[in-house]
């Protein structure tokens, strides 16, 4: 199952700033689909937390942010439409700035990307 979630109304950001993330429920992976004004690596890994799902900078795995009441885990996954605050790791020190998110596109299928940005990787995000 991918999940395409956008991110935006960050605090003291442009009005324009925004990142599009593509969640892969199954490879516990994400990948940058679009931003701008939003400094956002190309991939990382995906955790659940109690407070949501935690999107995870690919070399430190720790979280660059967490989507507050997303569970990518519920039976079904999410419903396209579903929104709520993003919490966003600003930078190192961990500052934090809050937005929101809103998932945009939920496809139910399982495809084998022939070029993607995992390809070759380990799966070393699977839990």
């Amino acid at each position: 199952m991918r999940i395409t979630v956008k991110l935006d109304g960050f605090e003291g950001s442009q009005n324009a700033a925004y990142a599009i993330l593509w969640l892969d429920k199954e490879s516990r992976r994400w990948s940058r689909e679009g931003h701008q004004a939003l400094e956002v690596p190309d991939w990382g890994g995906l955790r659940s937390g109690s407070n949501g799902t935690m999107i995870c900078d690919q070399h430190t795995e720790q979280p660059i942010c967490v989507l507050e009441q997303l569970d990518v885990d519920a039976p079904g996954g999410p419903d396209e439409g579903l929104a709520g605050r993003v919490v966003w790791y600003v930078d190192a020190s961990r500052k934090e700035s809050a937005g929101r998110w809103h998932v945009q596109c939920i496809d139910r299928a399982q495809i084998k990307a022939e070029h993607s940005v995992f390809a070759g990787e380990e799966d070393a995000w699977r839990v």
